[in-house]
Formats: C-alpha cells, structure tokens, sequence
C-alpha cells in the first residue's frame, strides 16, 4: 500500500506542474502508470507457495486499478528505435531479400513445373501422407499405405467407369469417317470396340477382387488398418482424387446454395485444398518430436509448402478474382429483395441472395458476374459503374 500511495503522489504533483507543457506532462504521467503496472504485476511472475485465496485477493485489487488507470503507454521512447530499425532494414534486409529471392529463382521455376505434373504431384502428396499416417496411427505395420493407396484407386476407378456411363450420350460402337457422313471407319471402330470391352472387364474384375476382399473376408496378411487410420486416410484421398473432387463439386452444385454465388467450383476446391494442408501439418508435427525428420521434412515441403503454392497459383487466385468482381456490389437487404419481388433481371429466377448496383438494381451475383465479362455497365440501365 506504501507503494501505490507513493505512486499516487507522484502522479499528483506531475498534474500539479504548471512549468511542463501538456504533451511533455502526459508523457511524464504515462511512464509513470506505466512503471506502476509493471510493479504491481510483478507478483504474478514470482515462483512462491501463495494460496488460491490469495492470489484471487490480489487479483481483484490489482487489476481492476491497472485497467482503470485510463492512460496510453508512452510510446515516443520507441519511436527513435523504430526508425532506426525501419532505416536498418531497408539498407540490409532488402538487398538480402532480393538475393535470396535471386537464389531460389531456379527452385520457383522447378517447383511450378513439378506442379503443373498434376497426376504425379497429387500421387507424391497421397503417399507421403499415407506414409505419415503409416508412422502415427500404424506404427507396427510398414506397407500399409501401398494397399490403402491401392484399395483407394480401385474405388476410385469404380466410380470414374460408372460416371462415364452416365455421362455417355454416344453408345454407338461405331466411328464415322466425318460427322456429317454414315461411312464407318473400320480400324477406330474396332479399336473403340476393343477399347470398351476392355474397360468393362476390367470393371467386372475390379468389382469380383473387392467383393472378395471385403464382402467375403478374404483379407490380406499383415493389413490391419485401424478406424481412425481409415477415417483420415480416406478424407484425404477424397479431397485429392480428381475423380471424388468432381464428385463433391458436382454435389454442392446440384444443391445450389446461395452462399456460393455459382462459385461452387472454387470455393469447393480451395476448401478442400486448406483441408488437406491443415491435416497434414497436424499430423506431420508430432514427427518432429519422434526424430523422424526426414518424414516431416518430406510433408512439410510437399503436402503442406507445394500444396499451398499449388492453392494460390491456380484456384485461389481465379476465386479472389472472381470474389473482388463482386466484392465492389454489396447485398441487399431483405426488405429490398421483397420491393423488387425476388426476380433477378437477367434470368428472371428467383433471389434469396442478390448483389445491388450503385443505380439500385438487383441480380444474382452469378448473373452479375457474367455480365459484367462482357460490358462494365449495368445489364438494365446501361450506366457505367466506376470504382476508385
């Protein structure tokens, strides 16, 4: 209590001093607030053997006077010292930083081609993290991410071979010479016939080799895959299989949230993209402390630096293009969607989530979008819109 009344003196006689001036007088009375928490914060970092109690006591007095003291901390005593480092930096770090990026110029070029390699980048990063998976979840098994892996493409050309046929509008075997002309070109259309047969017994075999595997328990030796080794393993295949990324996007598009804006492709992509990027840092940390560096090293370059470079060079940056087209139209309001009766101008559908131009016209964010690809004017009143 001596201390703090001390304080409060001194904070006293600096108000009183008429011969400071107002700014060097509020500079005085915040060093001294200042110094006045760091004293009474100090018991919090001592190492004693203090009850509950009292320390709850303590705080309850303390801190209450420290929040309500109502004064800035000075700041002017680091403004010579933040120029100075400001001053420091731009004459030693930028130069040092544009030699480093001199250095890891040829590695950027190499990166973005192994990247645009999109079969053989996603293979890579779906047996790292299966090999990550390998040492965490099922340490005493060693090939079982080969057959997950394996297992995983089967399904996944399961699925591609019966989209296809769903897909496929032309179930003729034969091949035209031209598109306008019935003449049938011999040798394609053997080859297409060969090539269809082919795919279907392939499929038919696929399908007998998993009912016997899984529907029959003729299991494998040695593969013993936990559930929770299944459970990551198999979310992550999905979030980077081509085939189930389609798939998932093909969902969220039939489904037609107004969220998305008809964005559906991108915001899935790059969702999935952080998704596995997230896991596979999670998972790639407790390595460093079972001095498994090579492991985590191979993760962190490849599952986590490339994916997310491989997120902005593509998806990312065409969504924040399309995101900052819009961005500069805001949404209406309820009641605004009511006054003009839900309809959008364009497509005449209905809006339960609508972007309003400067002259008070309202679309779909989707029919906005494309609009404005062809004409920054509005599609109605054909008023030029500008943005600073």
């Amino acid at each position: 209590m001596a201390i703090i009344t001390r304080f409060r003196a001194r904070l006293h006689n600096l108000q009183c001093v008429s011969k400071l001036d107002s700014q060097l007088q509020a500079e005085k009375t915040a060093q001294t607030v200042c110094l006045l928490s760091v004293v009474l914060l100090l018991p919090y970092f001592a190492r004693c053997q203090a009850s509950i109690l009292v320390g709850l006591i303590y705080t309850c007095l303390v801190l209450p006077m420290v929040v309500s003291a109502n004064y800035k901390y000075p700041v002017s005593a680091l403004k010579g010292f933040t120029t100075q480092l400001s001053e420091w930096s731009q004459y030693y770090l930028n130069p040092t930083l544009r030699f480093l990026y001199w250095l890891y110029g040829p590695l950027n070029r190499l990166e973005q081609s192994y990247i645009r390699l999109s079969n053989i980048f996603t293979m890579s990063n779906q047996l790292v993290f299966f090999m990550l998976c390998d040492r965490l979840l099922v340490p005493e098994q060693k090939v079982t991410s080969l057959y997950s892996l394996m297992f995983y493409n089967v399904i996944a050309y399961c699925i591609s071979y019966i989209k296809e046929l769903i897909e496929k509008e032309d179930w003729s075997p034969y091949v035209n010479m031209t598109d306008h002309s019935n003449i049938k070109h011999l040798a394609m259309s053997a080859t297409k016939i060969v090539l269809e047969w082919t795919k279907a017994v392939t499929f038919i075999i696929t399908v007998v080799f998993m009912l016997l595997v899984f529907g029959l328990e003729q299991g494998l030796d040695n593969y013993r895959p936990t559930a929770f080794y299944t459970i990551f393993t198999w979310l992550y295949y999905m979030a980077t299989e081509k085939v189930l990324v389609e798939l998932i996007i093909g969902v969220s598009k039939f489904l037609q949230l107004p969220a998305f804006e008809s964005l559906e492709a991108l915001w899935i992509t790059v969702g999935l993209k952080v998704f596995t990027i997230v896991i596979s840092l999670l998972l790639t940390l407790p390595l460093l402390f079972m001095n498994l560096y090579r492991l985590a090293f191979a993760s962190l370059y490849l599952n986590v630096h490339l994916r997310y470079k491989e997120m902005n060079m593509n998806c990312l940056k065409e969504l924040n293009m399309e995101r900052a087209v819009l961005g500069q139209y805001r949404y209406a309001t309820a009641e605004e969607l009511a006054e003009f009766d839900d309809i959008c101008a364009v497509c005449l559908s209905s809006m339960q989530v609508a972007r309003i131009t400067p002259c008070h016209h309202l679309f779909h964010g989707e029919c906005l979008r494309q609009c404005l690809k062809a004409s920054n004017k509005c599609p109605i009143c054909k008023r030029e819109f500008r943005f600073d």
